[in-house]
């Protein structure tokens, strides 16, 4: 079940500049966004009691303490799955808040993934033993892995790759009006998008992946009644969990029954509008993780904003653009912001909450961050 809603509150958030070549260390990028997140929260270091990061990050948590001058942490959890992880990284704040576990726990996620280590490069070196079913056929990229899924999407509901770019043209139009964006002031066109090289042909082009990026992100969860001492207006946590599934699987998504449906992101969908009492047509934005444009399809689809083989033409109507009817990504998403494993989505999600976003979506009381195998609501249930 869903973290109970109305009990947690997001109170501060910060972030680094997204760079290609932040000139720093990754311990660094995470300090500075963590106490910047403390900052935004009228917090001091020592009223955090709890950290919360994922597997996958290179930062210690001692040494993060010691950089940032937290004196005294009584909560550490990680979350797996890569960007699959990043809401539930709220997930676990929310639970040690809830639990009584810790009172402030700040979420952080933090690299170099651009002038450092590269995740969209080929793997190699030592891997875990479950890769030698993949890597010994060619699969040693992401673009690869993920592609094998979305054919079958693709074969099934009649999709060219001129329909994903119809997506990568809208993150990139919300992301040339965001300053914090790398493509600020940088939109494309569809014919852009179809002159870009093919990366997975016929499946994916280059603008249909996302940014690797240099930076840090920092989010500080606390109780609900904390919250109401806090220097910004609270951003309600009204729900948030993790989908996994028996024959799912994070990069290697070819075993469920219907590999045209993302059956994670249906598992949390059902969890979220379950214990919140909302439905589709409650949600006023969404920040969708996106690594490559496909995903974005198939979690339209899976969180019932329109039918299964329907989010081409829910695209192409304008939809997910600012004055449609879901605003998707609206800060340019990890195509046009910044790829820093889906956690920068939820900084965009408390913005708008906030009524601070640069691009505002009137009214907005109810945003959904999702990536497939956790998701969240943020705002009043």
């Amino acid at each position: 079940m869903a973290i109970r809603k109305g009990e947690t509150a997001i109170v501060g958030i910060g972030q680094t500049e997204f760079s290609k070549n932040s000139g720093r260390t990754e311990i660094q990028l995470a300090a500075e966004a963590v106490r910047a997140a403390i900052l935004d929260a009228g917090l001091r270091p020592a009223d955090v009691d709890g950290l919360v990061t994922m597997t996958q990050d290179s930062n210690d948590e001692l040494a993060l303490m010691r950089n940032v001058g937290i004196p005294l942490v009584r909560w550490t959890s990680r979350t797996p799955f890569g960007g699959g992880g990043s809401s539930a990284l709220i997930e676990h704040a929310a639970a040690a808040v809830s639990s009584g576990a810790a009172d402030v726990v700040v979420v952080y996620r933090a690299f170099n993934e651009r002038s450092g280590n590269r995740f969209g490069q080929p793997t190699g070196g030592p891997a875990p033993p479950s890769l030698n079913w993949y890597r010994p056929y060619g699969l040693d990229t992401p673009a690869k892995m993920y592609s094998l899924w979305f054919q079958r999407y693709m074969h099934q509901f009649g999709l060219e790759n001129e329909d994903f770019g119809r997506y990568s043209v809208v993150a990139r139009k919300h992301a040339a009006t965001n300053p914090n964006a790398w493509f600020y002031e940088r939109p494309i066109t569809l014919e852009d998008h179809q002159n870009s090289r093919w990366i997975v042909e016929p499946i994916l082009r280059l603008l249909d992946c996302c940014q690797e990026s240099d930076g840090g992100v920092a989010i500080v969860v606390t109780s609900a009644d904390r919250a109401k001492d806090t220097r910004q207006t609270p951003v309600p946590i009204a729900a948030a969990t993790q989908g996994n599934v028996i024959d799912g699987n994070v990069i290697f998504n070819y075993y469920t029954p219907d590999t045209a449906r993302f059956s994670q992101a249906e598992y949390v969908a059902k969890q979220l509008y379950e214990s919140t009492g909302l439905r589709p047509a409650d949600i006023d934005a969404a920040m969708i993780y996106e690594n490559f444009s496909p995903v974005v399809f198939y979690q339209l689809e899976a969180f019932g904003f329109c039918g299964y083989g329907e989010a081409k033409d829910f695209i192409a109507d304008g939809q997910i653009e600012l004055g449609g009817s879901l605003p998707v990504n609206t800060h340019g998403g990890l195509l046009g912001e910044a790829y820093i494993h889906g956690v920068n989505n939820i900084l965009e999600g408390v913005r708008q909450i906030r009524g601070t976003a640069a691009n505002q979506v009137t009214g907005a009381a109810r945003v959904l961050c999702a990536v497939g195998h956790s998701a969240l609501i943020l705002g009043e249930a």
